[in-house]
């Protein structure tokens, strides 16, 4: 997973196995379900996800890199507000494609040792699914950049 200096507080990389399963939601968007894909990282993590279709195109099949962070800084500490192109410092978002703000409202650990987890973005959802120990590091009330990388 990541380093204890670094803001990412989870990442893996995801297969696409369906885009608006349960129809089309958005004009703009679309539902998007993400497996983990085990021989790449073994977490056996499912992740379920609203997005811009037109900001970043995806078909089934694609494989997907999925970062959480804490902050947009390299190495460590806090961040209070992102404008592209007035950093002088480039962070995070400049190794990926896609960058959502959001934060975490609900955290289920209903399901013995597997827990899902759930954020915001703007009013774009996730549910991140998988092993308590993988999600651990994810705490509710928790402000998250989530990033994304083909």
């Amino acid at each position: 997973m990541a380093s204890a200096s670094s803001n990412i507080i989870f990442d893996d990389i995801f297969a696409i196995e369906d885009i608006d399963r349960a129809g089309k939601k958005f004009d703009r968007g679309a539902f998007c379900a993400l497996a983990a894909m085990v021989q790449v990282k073994n977490y056996e993590m499912e992740l379920e996800l609203d997005f811009n279709v037109e900001l970043f195109p995806l078909s089934q099949g694609d494989h997907v890199a999925v970062a959480l962070a804490s902050s947009l800084r390299r190495g460590g500490g806090q961040q209070n507000a992102w404008r592209p192109g007035i950093s002088a410092n480039p962070g995070l978002e400049e190794d990926y494609d896609y960058v959502m703000f959001g934060k975490i409202y609900k955290y289920d650990e209903s399901t013995g040792e597997r827990s899902t987890v759930y954020a915001s973005f703007g009013g774009l959802l996730m549910a991140l699914t998988g092993n308590n120990r993988h999600l651990q590091n994810l705490t509710l009330g928790e402000s998250v950049y989530i990033l994304l990388r083909k």
